[in-house]
């Protein structure tokens, strides 16, 4: 295939308007992997930590020092310079802040969508989803997240569909597409019992030669050659933070590196390679939450995926790694106060979240008891006043306490907490960040300084030398 280092010298371009200097796109920001690799790449595991500003990392790389005397793995990374870094414009085709549809749209298909769109067109017109595009030359493909497989990020991999709240539909797309590794939660949109058609896809996977896994040691027994298909839970799966103090959940439940070390073992031998998505989603769902100590583990726990990746990638020269996030969420960040350090340090001995905390609550509950429960959860102790204020929430809600998200005072304990642990938020959704990008591997060296999101999809299609006839125009 003619090389056309297509982000150094097109996209780029386009984007700033300009002629773009060689030597920019080279610079001293970037000092690493110069070269251009001598091979392809035959791999390609793509990261995404979703809804992750930049306070998540360093706040988890933070956390990961004072507790266990190490860095996170993307960070080092970047201490090491072993890793191409860039910035990301994360804009959708109708707004400066998009959402997960949008943002994994636009590497899925290469063009700018509208939010809540997968791969659709602002005319209608669809974009062929790049798993599709991998699988017909031939290597195998998968998604793995912590969320349910037919969401957003997973899915603009994968699929077209005017919205993204039909995940029923997505699930059966699924079925059809026939993927090779297929995991996380949305039971839901698999069993017969929920589904609003009550068709039960499971069995419809089962007899289509699938290995249909329900719970981690399945998982572990699957082997190569046939496809599989792991749903591990309703809705998302628990956060990583609740599973680390329940062993019931952790001997059922993989975490997001034993799903990505799996996938890989399951779709390494064809020797064509694969393509696989890695998604750490509840970053996001605990970013919308202001939830820090879920927020923080979570992002560990993808940090340990980002491990799995780069090791089987070290030592070859055939496996691209891509780790990003599709856009920031909430802004959070550890902000200077008197006795800083003490007060972030209190994340190290976290044992549950705030949504274990403020599920466990009923109305009739008395300050002392949610002083105990969020102590023993987290080591944080509040005033009773304080405890009074989030309990005063309860008592317009029904069924004795045990509610819908969207009603549970998370904005105002995570506003308490940082006058404990100094964790601070700009808001509870979105942002227009740009974001972080980095690259190991082949077609690393390629990687500019800036680059638009649906920059994503060429490129990954020419480091693993698919013939342009089917990149986007």
């Amino acid at each position: 295939m003619k090389r056309r280092n297509f982000l150094q010298a097109g996209a780029l371009a386009a984007l700033t308007g300009g002629i773009i200097s060689p030597t920019l796109l080279t610079g001293c920001s970037n000092p690493t992997n110069t070269k251009r690799s001598s091979g392809q790449a035959k791999n390609i595991i793509f990261l995404v930590s979703d809804g992750m500003s930049i306070g998540t990392p360093v706040m988890a790389d933070l956390l990961l020092f004072r507790k266990e005397g190490r860095g996170s793995r993307w960070m080092d990374l970047y201490r090491k310079n072993e890793a191409r870094r860039a910035f990301m414009d994360t804009s959708s085709a109708d707004s400066m802040v998009t959402d997960s549809a949008a943002g994994s749209s636009s590497w899925g298909g290469g063009k700018k969508v509208n939010n809540g769109s997968l791969n659709v067109n602002p005319d209608g017109s669809f974009n062929k989803p790049i798993l599709q595009k991998f699988k017909e030359a031939g290597k195998s493909v998968g998604c793995v997240t912590t969320v349910p497989i037919t969401h957003a990020t997973p899915a603009g991999f994968c699929v077209n569909n005017k919205t993204r709240s039909r995940q029923d539909e997505i699930a059966s797309d699924y079925l059809n597409l026939k993927f090779d590794v297929m995991m996380g939660g949305g039971q839901e949109y698999f069993d017969g019992k929920k589904r609003a058609d009550k068709k039960d896809i499971f069995s419809d996977f089962t007899a289509d030669g699938f290995q249909v896994v329900r719970v981690k040691d399945d998982m572990e027994k699957a082997t190569p050659g046939k496809p599989v298909l792991g749903v591990f839970y309703e809705d998302g799966l628990p956060y990583s933070v609740d599973m680390q103090s329940e062993p019931e959940l952790a001997a059922k439940i993989p975490t997001l590196a034993e799903m990505t070390r799996k996938a890989i073992s399951l779709m390494e031998g064809n020797g064509e390679g694969f393509v696989l998505q890695v998604e750490g989603g509840k970053v996001d769902w605990a970013a919308h939450a202001n939830d820090a100590s879920a927020l923080i583990y979570d992002q560990i726990a993808f940090d340990e995926a980002v491990a799995v990746a780069i090791d089987f990638a070290k030592g070859r020269n055939d496996t691209l790694v891509v780790i990003t996030t599709d856009h920031g969420n909430s802004n959070p960040g550890l902000i200077k106060s008197h006795g800083v350090d003490a007060k972030f340090d209190l994340m190290q001995g976290a044992k549950y979240s705030n949504e274990w905390v403020l599920h466990g609550i009923r109305k009739t509950d008395t300050p002392s008891h949610l002083i105990e429960r969020l102590n023993f959860a987290q080591e944080i102790t509040v005033s009773k006043e304080e405890a009074k204020s989030i309990l005063l929430h309860y008592e317009s809600l029904e069924n004795d306490g045990l509610y819908n998200d969207y009603k549970l005072p998370y904005k105002e304990l995570a506003i308490i907490q940082q006058n404990y642990t100094s964790i601070g938020w700009s808001g509870m959704d979105h942002s227009a960040d740009y974001v972080e990008l980095a690259m190991f591997g082949p077609g690393s060296e390629a990687l500019p300084m800036f680059v638009k999101n649906s920059d994503l999809h060429n490129f990954m299609l020419e480091a693993a030398g698919i013939p342009e006839s089917v990149w986007i125009v």
